[in-house]
């Protein structure tokens, strides 16, 4: 029934794609909409497809992921911060087919590995595709081995986000590192090309200095750096948001870790890091956003972090963070005090994302009315049968509008009849990676089987049921 379904879905009202294709020697092949499917072979369909986003839409040149499959850029963080500083907004434009996301580049390799395991792709090719991206990086532009958020695809030149931040960028790094490490304990056969692999990734870790971005007399964890501004953009990385990782992998290296005095200072002790709140009968754990905030908080960082098991000195239980969160979020979708046209049982899931006008931080603190199919996918070990409920209603219901070669849109809203013309890396990763881990928990047992990363929690002093 599957071959019989593969088509071009040349009928779909999308925006064809502005940038050319990396040549690929191993074809995905699109698949339409199949009515019928069970779960599993829902799931695999999904994930194989958002997969092509990555391995059919890498850069050319450098094989990172682009940021996004349009050339818009649109800066909801620049948004919010000029607002609060009452400053002219900042870095507005097109970034154009060459912009790659460092974090989203991560998120990548994280979902190659998956199409290795599932036999999308050889293990040749994907060792071949990671090694021309990390040996593109060795010689792109870095600021004392941390990258910067985005990069031109062509010449591993930084794209700066803001007049400030035009350097590096300390918690894309760490998404980008996740992936590498995870590839690292991934592709550990005893040959001359996954050998230079390792050797490759080792250098790019051994290489950053997470305390560069902490040595200061308070301790202050600062998330950007700039070579013409220093810390001026004075942004702490301050909790409780999707950075968990960031400390993480800081405290993990074997060569620049940070002391656990940062951690203390920046995250796990100040006034946004716990919550404690009850909201439609589920308590909150973590987050000073009423509701808990956009989902992508419990989707970055676990991509990773096995949070089953995992709890840290201050009594926080990581998974029961996880799916109440997730829960939160559903149930005010399904309250819909604003009624939104389209939000129920079936639709729901508020996290950041292309809208309306512009890319938005969704939560219920700032709903648009708009549903991006990443929150509930990339929730699905949280909240399976929600999350497997939202999936065949994308799939089976709503495919004809959302449904791509790529995977699922950004975004869409029934309440203004629109549809996102877009994919972002950030977006179209964690759906891979966080429904394989429901699947098979792959990624989860990798990641916390990394001597390094097992060395970072203890230095803060986690506990957790894997690998420790």
């Amino acid at each position: 029934m599957l071959a019989r379904s593969l088509l071009l879905l040349l009928a779909f009202n999308l925006m064809p794609v502005q940038a050319q294709e990396i040549p690929c020697s191993e074809k995905i092949p699109v698949v339409g909409v199949v009515k019928g499917l069970s779960d599993d072979e829902l799931m695999e369909v999904v994930q194989r497809q958002t997969f092509r986003f990555f391995w059919h839409y890498g850069h050319p040149v450098s094989g990172l992921a682009r940021e996004r499959s349009d050339t818009v850029r649109c800066d909801f963080y620049w948004d919010y911060i000029n607002e609060a500083e009452n400053e002219p907004n900042l870095s507005k434009g097109t970034f154009g087919p060459d912009a790659c996301a460092i974090g989203g580049t991560g998120f990548g390799i994280l979902a190659t590995i998956v199409a290795v395991e599932r036999k999308w792709i050889s293990r040749e090719a994907a060792v071949d595709r990671l090694t021309m991206i990390a040996d593109f990086l060795n010689k792109a532009d870095c600021y004392h081995g941390i990258y910067p958020h985005f990069m031109d695809g062509k010449t591993g030149k930084t794209i700066p986000f803001g007049r400030l931040d035009d350097g590096s960028d300390i918690v894309e790094t760490s998404y980008l590192m996740m992936g590498f490490l995870c590839a690292r304990q991934y592709f550990n056969q005893d040959n001359l090309k996954e050998k230079y692999l390792s050797k490759r990734i080792n250098e790019m870790w051994q290489a950053a200095n997470w305390n560069w971005h902490a040595q200061n007399p308070e301790h202050t964890f600062f998330w950007h750096w700039s070579p013409e501004n220093g810390f001026d953009m004075n942004f702490p990385v301050y909790g409780y948001n999707e950075a968990l990782i960031t400390y993480i992998l800081s405290a993990s290296s074997p060569t620049h870790p940070i002391s656990k005095q940062p951690y203390l200072k920046n995250w796990a002790t100040v006034p946004s890091f716990k919550n404690g709140k009850s909201y439609y009968g589920i308590k909150l754990p973590l987050s000073n956003f009423d509701l808990g905030g956009p989902l992508f908080f419990e989707q970055y960082t676990f991509m990773g972090i096995d949070p089953h098991g995992l709890s840290d000195e201050f009594g926080i239980d990581y998974l029961e963070q996880c799916v109440n969160h997730t829960l939160i979020n559903r149930a005010y979708c399904l309250d819909n005090p604003k009624k939104f046209k389209g939000y129920g049982e079936k639709c729901w899931g508020l996290t950041a994302g292309d809208s309306v006008k512009g890319y938005v931080a969704h939560n219920p603190a700032d709903d648009r009315g708009v549903i991006q199919p990443t929150a509930a996918l990339s929730s699905m070990p949280f909240t399976p049968q929600y999350s497997m409920q939202a999936l065949r209603y994308f799939y089976e219901e709503k495919g004809d509008k959302i449904w791509t070669p790529y995977g699922f849109v950004d975004g869409f809203s029934d309440h203004h009849s629109w549809v996102a013309k877009s994919h972002l890396a950030i977006d179209q990763g964690p759906i891979v990676v966080m429904i394989e881990n429901y699947r098979t928990g792959l990624i989860w047992k990798l990641f916390m089987q990394i001597p390094e990363v097992q060395g970072g929690l203890k230095r803060l002093d986690f506990k957790a049921s894997q690998g420790l």
